[in-house]
């Protein structure tokens, strides 16, 4: 009778210690979160979806095969490229120009872990609440206003590097850049393009070059956030389902 009643109680035992884990599991996600597991989990996110999209963009084709991201000529170069277009293998060369800022924004992007990992790790315990009761990309934005300085510093050489090589009978796409705009600019600036309703171009043109490669990397960095919130699975630690599965204690 004994050797019968035991494997039943053991078996009882086991039962009752998975649905014991179960009762305390659920109490763990219900207790109000504390302000530093908020912190804690906000730079785990943080990190995690940075390092991602930093990591996405850094590989070869990162920019340059994402048509979200790829980075373009600006709307006034238009008439460059369509002149060039005409001559023989023109559109192979301003393709060639386009691939070389890609990947350059690429490189650029190998090393913008540091920079993010500087801003998650100053960020406050208020900063922390605002983003998790934000919108889907109130983390990006924080980062995005904490490091874009910096990140349009660490960008801006190499995208100017690229520009400044040589590229059509030894001139570069910013020396051509800035001979055809600046002969616009003459028309548009005279009494004859005043009268013509004709506007001067004052886009610089590695500035606007570095602005949509920063553009490219926050589009990525705001997907990342966004499935750490709505999509469970994405939420790969334990703390990371904690905090984004409820919602923080008022304080």
């Amino acid at each position: 009778m004994i050797r019968r009643i035991i494997p039943f109680l053991i078996v009882l035992s086991l039962s009752g210690c998975a649905e014991l884990m179960q009762i305390v599991e659920q109490v763990d996600t219900e207790r109000p979160l504390t302000e530093q597991e908020v912190v804690n989990g906000l730079k785990q996110a943080l990190t995690i979806g940075a390092d991602s999209a930093a990591s996405r963009l850094a590989k070869t084709d990162g920019y340059y095969r994402d048509q979200l991201v790829r980075i373009m000529l600006p709307p006034e170069a238009e008439i460059i490229t369509e002149n060039l277009s005409y001559l023989p293998g023109g559109e192979k060369m301003i393709e060639d120009l386009i691939l070389r800022i890609n990947r350059a924004a690429e490189n650029a992007a190998r090393e913008a872990g540091p920079v993010f990992a500087t801003a998650v790790r100053n960020m406050t315990v208020r900063d922390g609440f605002e983003i998790l009761r934000g919108e889907n990309d109130a983390a990006t934005k924080y980062l995005r206003s904490q490091t874009y300085d910096q990140l349009f510093n660490l960008y801006q050489p190499k995208i100017k590097n690229s520009t400044e090589k040589p590229f059509v009978g030894n001139v570069s796409a910013a020396e051509t850049w800035n001979r055809l705009t600046g002969e616009w600019n003459s028309v548009a600036n005279s009494t004859v393009g005043r009268l013509a309703g004709l506007k001067p171009v004052d886009t610089e043109l590695d500035r606007y070059l570095t602005e949509q490669a920063l553009n490219g990397l926050f589009i990525k960095l705001a997907e990342e956030e966004e499935k750490i919130r709505t999509v469970p699975a994405a939420r790969v630690t334990d703390l990371l389902k904690r905090v984004f599965g409820q919602s923080p204690a008022r304080t």
